[in-house]
């Protein structure tokens, strides 16, 4: 979910809670990996140990049903079968780790340790493949959640993690600011936010935050709304048009943001949804102001209150969407026209949304420092904690 950068930390469910609900399906497959190797010869100890410091080294996430399974394929490697205490069912991390390595039953610790190897050198192989990828002309990945195209007098900045539906990192949030402001400067004429795959964006990434600092929780909420207001902040002061191409469902921040846009085009499969108080917790990027400005008070209430998902075509009776274009047609028919838009004058276009925006970014930078700070309460309640508790309990029954 993608309410925000903290709810899951808060509860202390660290980065697993998609997983709970998942680890029948991971028992099978790992029983079918490991009986697949089962036959090998016995690994060595340094073997195991240089895969333990390759696993280190990783800088994608590999997703919280391997890390289910490397942790318990550790602990079956280096302590053998499961001999502790089931942790209580509100003890959502412990009881997925104990499920998963309870589940290996009695397989040996040679087994362990080799499966454990094969799923690390997997992970490396697959990053090194990746990590092998350029952008066009420039012979390096200056990003690593994104691809940043410049042509066409445009500037793209496309998410790129659709194995995880574009879910946003807090590396993707740097490197995402970081992108806008080179694109504010650059000779583009106007500057686009897509996403790769079939999502536009699921929303914040639940491991943004692994684990709490020794500062404590208060310090981790904090530090969140800070990230959250400097990110804000620079969509408010983009200089250039800057136009969404939603190609996919869109969930929270990557919804809330859009009022924040100058033209917002979107297929006819795409989806907003906006999921707040479900989670027990507020608003964010100036949707607060804005929803209600564009939309009306009463729609944008059902959508920002009361977790209303909203159709594409919806979504653009309201306001929120500029124009709907059938999934088929949609990327031939927008980067045809932005195409054309790319061509006008670049000056022209910038001065004209300066006069648009300007009168309103005072309001809009004061909005969003009100939102973070409402949002670092919320997180640090026992309201919010208990709402989240309730949606992974309902999901893991699914």
């Amino acid at each position: 979910m993608a309410a925000s950068l903290f709810c899951v930390q808060r509860c202390g469910w660290i980065s697993l809670p998609r997983a709970i609900s998942r680890t029948r399906n991971w028992r099978t497959l790992t029983a079918f990996h490991l009986h697949t190797t089962s036959g090998k010869m016995q690994s060595s100890q340094e073997n195991f140990e240089k895969a333990q410091s390759s696993l280190k080294l990783l800088k994608n996430d590999p997703g919280n049903d391997v890390k289910l399974k490397l942790y318990a394929l550790f602990k079956q490697a280096t302590h053998g079968p499961c001999n502790t205490p089931k942790p209580g069912m509100l003890d959502f991390v412990n009881k997925a780790k104990w499920d998963a390595w309870k589940s290996l039953g009695t397989v040996s610790k040679e087994n362990a340790r080799q499966s454990y190897i094969d799923v690390v050198s997997s992970l490396v192989s697959s990053e090194s493949s990746t990590n092998d990828k350029t952008l066009p002309g420039t012979g390096r990945q200056k990003f690593e959640t994104l691809q940043v195209l410049h042509e066409d007098n445009m500037t793209k900045i496309i998410l790129n993690r659709p194995e995880k539906k574009n879910a946003i990192t807090l590396l993707m949030y740097k490197e995402i600011g970081q992108a806008l402001e080179e694109a504010g400067k650059d000779e583009s004429t106007i500057t686009v936010l897509t996403g790769r795959g079939d999502y536009f964006c699921s929303g914040n990434d639940l491991n943004n935050f692994a684990s709490i600092p020794p500062e404590g929780k208060e310090k981790m909420a904090s530090d969140a709304a800070v990230i959250l207001e400097a990110f804000i902040s620079k969509i408010i002061d983009f200089p250039k048009p800057l136009i969404g191409v939603i190609n996919g469902p869109a969930v929270g921040i990557s919804v809330t943001i859009l009022g924040l846009f100058d033209i917002v085009y979107a297929t006819d499969r795409a989806t907003f949804h906006t999921p707040f108080s479900q989670l027990g917790q507020s608003p964010e990027g100036c949707s607060s102001y804005t929803f209600p400005r564009i939309m009306g008070l009463a729609k944008a209430t059902e959508m920002l209150l009361f977790n209303k998902l909203l159709t594409a075509k919806t979504a653009c009776d309201v306001g929120l969407v500029t124009e709907v274009f059938p999934d088929g047609t949609f990327q031939r028919e927008v980067w045809t026209r932005l195409q054309a838009y790319a061509k006008l004058p670049k000056n022209s276009l910038a001065y004209s949304k300066q006069l648009i925006r300007e009168i309103e970014k005072e309001k809009l930078h004061a909005v969003n420092i009100q939102e973070c700070e409402r949002l670092k309460e919320r997180w640090l309640s026992e309201e919010c904690m208990n709402a989240i508790i309730s949606f992974f309990q309902s999901k893991a029954k699914l």
